[in-house]
């Protein structure tokens, strides 16, 4: 559900598309390392340090803007073209693929997705976020702005995804916040801060499924050591950093008009559905879900429930909130197939990465590293290594963060288990990695997509939202990883 935005009135113009030349490099930059994982595989054999050829090539690929489904498979490619196995090897690995944790994790994503439709089309997603608003209502504009970016919080992660969450909360959100006299940067930067900490805390969002899977951790330990401080630094740095941009944009008149206020689907206290009948269905819905969300949560961080568990609790969501709703079954299919469907292309993404670890498997390149750089990277102190991998987020995979973390885990993780990187300390390491950028140094989709939600135009507001968080998470992350390491 990636709602398609703008940056507001005053964002400007749109940048032209690339020329067909800046489209053309990659592709013949792929095809020069498509030959030259050929000539390696016909002058190596297994072990061999070539097979880190396709990583790079990855790597390298994703970073020039091209699509990540058409990289994972160009680095496939590369795989087989360094490996040359035989044609049965190449079954077995494409076929086995299929059940590796690495595409269990694309169909949780696929089946959050689904799940989400649900809420939405069940009035769910709507009724948390008014039930949220509801409580803040009549309580000062401190509040307010608490209630709001606690309603983007809850929403994110029930729903585990920023951009669909936030497209439906916004509608709701910009009426409120227009009439409580925020300016539009000041709302964008509420969205933001309670968004990207939601998806931080979402149980059953890929990313964070797959930084539990490859630090070999649960919930909890998750929360505690990774999610929590963020989710908590976030609501606290609120306080200050909300009004600052709300002082700042004021003085720039950057606050909605008139007919923006009115454009509010039932207000906070809102009369919700005309029809009492739907309006209690709606209810009962809500209720259903929250109970099943937080009793599936429970179950999975006190049993530390591994990365199978959500393809159970997904769908019972899904079912218990269409019951409680009395939607009929053809609907609820419907919407859940409608919700999965924009998906499908996650699911083959990630079958293609664990294909590309199975064909690197098969020429033992990490082998050859720990063979012949071994020693020397084993006295390596655990501290410094943990930091330069987190620091990996500055140039991580666009827009792919659960990808991003199986890649980091496969290319870092037998090091990391070897020095001595804890499997908390993992979690702090895969989560900052694949969520720093998120808050910056440079613009990115996420900050221009709460911008365009909440119609504003003033990018640097976004960015210096960002970087009040980036700056104390960076030194808050290093203190848990000196005392975990």
């Amino acid at each position: 559900m990636t709602p398609s935005v703008t940056a507001g009135p005053t964002a400007g113009d749109a940048p032209a598309p690339p020329s067909k030349f800046r489209r053309a490099v990659p592709w013949a930059a792929a095809a020069v390392a498509l030959a030259a994982s050929l000539a390696a595989g016909l002058l190596s054999a297994a072990p061999t340090m070539w097979g880190l050829l396709p990583i790079a090539l990855y790597a390298a690929l994703s970073l020039t803007g091209m699509n990540l489904l058409a990289v994972t498979a160009i680095a496939v490619a590369g795989a087989v073209l360094v490996a040359l196995p035989p044609l049965g090897a190449t079954v077995d690995v494409l076929t086995a693929s299929v059940t590796e944790p690495v595409t269990v994790i694309g169909l949780i994503i696929v089946l959050g997705a689904a799940v989400g439709e649900v809420l939405r089309v069940t009035g769910v997603a709507d009724s948390l976020v008014r039930g949220i608003l509801r409580v803040a209502d009549g309580h000062g504009r401190i509040a307010l702005m608490y209630g709001m970016l606690c309603a983007c919080l809850v929403l994110v992660a029930g729903l585990g995804t920023l951009a669909g969450a936030l497209a439906i909360a916004a509608p709701l959100l910009v009426p409120v916040a227009a009439r409580a006299g925020f300016t539009r940067s000041a709302t964008a930067a509420t969205m933001f801060l309670g968004g990207c900490a939601g998806l931080a805390l979402a149980p059953f969002a890929g990313s964070n499924i797959a930084i539990m899977k490859t630090a070999d951790t649960g919930y909890l330990t998750y929360v505690l050591v990774g999610a929590g401080p963020l989710a908590l630094l976030s609501l606290l740095l609120a306080a200050v950093v909300v009004p600052w941009v709300q002082r700042r944009s004021a003085a720039q008149d950057d606050f909605y008009r008139p007919d923006e206020v009115t454009e509010d689907a039932g207000g906070v206290a809102g009369d919700g559905p005309a029809d009492a009948a739907a309006a209690a269905r709606t209810r009962h819905a809500t209720w259903a879900f929250v109970i099943v969300l937080v009793l599936t949560v429970l179950y999975a961080a006190l049993s530390e429930a591994g990365t199978t568990f959500p393809l159970t609790a997904l769908p019972l969501m899904a079912v218990c909130t269409a019951a409680a709703a009395r939607l009929s079954p053809l609907r609820a299919l419907k919407a859940f197939l409608t919700g999965a469907r924009g998906m499908l292309p996650m699911l083959l993404l990630f079958w293609l990465l664990a294909a590309l670890f199975g064909f690197i498997d098969l020429l033992q390149p990490y082998d050859v590293v720990l063979e012949t750089y071994g020693p020397g990277l084993r006295g390596m102190s655990a501290l410094p290594f943990a930091l330069a991998v987190a620091a990996l987020g500055w140039v991580g995979v666009p827009g792919a963060t659960a990808a991003q973390v199986v890649l980091i885990g496969e290319v870092f993780g037998p090091l990391g288990s070897d020095i001595g990187v804890t499997p908390a300390a993992w979690v702090i390491v895969l989560l900052w990695a694949s969520k720093a950028d998120t808050y910056g140094p440079l613009p990115n989709a996420n900050m221009v997509g709460a911008m365009g939600l909440a119609r504003a135009g003033r990018l640097p507001y976004l960015l210096g939202t960002g970087w009040a968080l980036l700056i104390p998470a960076c030194a808050l992350y290093t203190i848990l990883l000196v005392v975990l390491l």
